[in-house]
């Protein structure tokens, strides 16, 4: 739980923050009463969120590990990264090669306040307090040009974010302006959270654009996040697109948290061509 005294500039404790709330349900301590309240709401309406989340870490836990040690991947852009928590994507990649880097991208000022102040040591990592959606703000930055090269390949992460963006905004878009920046075998990963129940899209939807002041999009369907592929041209690695617990799961961890099922987490990894 974190005090409230010498917050950044624009922090707001008494809306909650989508980056704070993922926290919470992580049972980190970067997050207000707020954003402790909303959980506990949502909880009350989709059980199975606190499962979710944790599921979801898991999977970018996994994903990066293997970017790194099976594709090469030493070059990671984090949209919509969130609050640093135990095993952050440089952690992960730089056990496997410490020259690699990092940029998380991410437009809640807790994040830029609290995880520069954890990476101020590491030369090779940055936060960049920005919207995900501006890409050219994001690919122009002194972070990306200082860390980022783009003859070699880089791993762009959308992980449990683009239920943020309305579909005014058009995040399939947004993921064919990411894909043209990316040299030829780069990667893109991509997942959200989905339904097949519109009693749960739109109810949670709702909840959460009121709660967050307005500060959200939508929970979509699985055919929506298979567009994100299939209409950029993303070549999807195995095991394809599924619920991320079952991407290449680690068969030495602990069974991961049981879900209910009245929304997932669903995406993979595109190979960009």
């Amino acid at each position: 739980m974190r005090a409230e005294s010498g917050l950044p500039y624009g922090v707001d404790v008494r809306t909650p923050s989508v980056a704070r709330m993922y926290d919470h349900l992580l049972d980190g301590k970067d997050n207000f009463a707020a954003d402790r309240t909303a959980c506990a709401h949502l909880l009350q309406q989709v059980p199975s969120m606190k499962a979710l989340a944790l599921n979801n870490r898991a999977f970018l836990r996994r994903v990066v590990g293997v970017l790194a040690k099976d594709y090469g991947i030493r070059q990671f852009i984090d949209h919509g990264s969130g609050l640093p928590t135990q095993d952050n994507v440089h952690q992960i990649a730089q056990r496997v090669d410490d020259r690699s880097r990092v940029v998380y991208v991410d437009t809640d000022p807790t994040v830029r306040s609290v995880g520069g102040a954890l990476l101020e040591t590491n030369d090779r990592t940055a936060v960049l307090q920005a919207d995900m959606r501006n890409t050219d703000m994001i690919f122009d930055s002194p972070q990306v040009d200082r860390l980022i090269d783009f003859g070699e390949p880089v791993a762009a992460l959308f992980v449990s974010v683009l239920h943020c963006i309305p579909d005014e905004d058009r995040p399939l878009d947004l993921i064919r302006d990411v894909k043209a920046r990316l040299p030829s075998g780069s990667v893109m990963v991509i997942c959200q959270l989905v339904s097949e129940r519109p009693e749960v899209r739109d109810g949670v939807s709702d909840f959460m654009d009121r709660e967050t002041h307005g500060h959200w999009g939508r929970v979509r369907t699985r055919s929506d996040v298979r567009s994100y592929f299939g209409k950029n041209d993303l070549t999807v690695l195995d095991p394809g697109l599924v619920e991320v617990s079952q991407w290449r799961p680690d068969r030495t961890a602990a069974a991961p948290p049981q879900l209910s099922f009245e929304w997932e987490e669903f995406g993979g990894v595109g190979l960009v061509s």
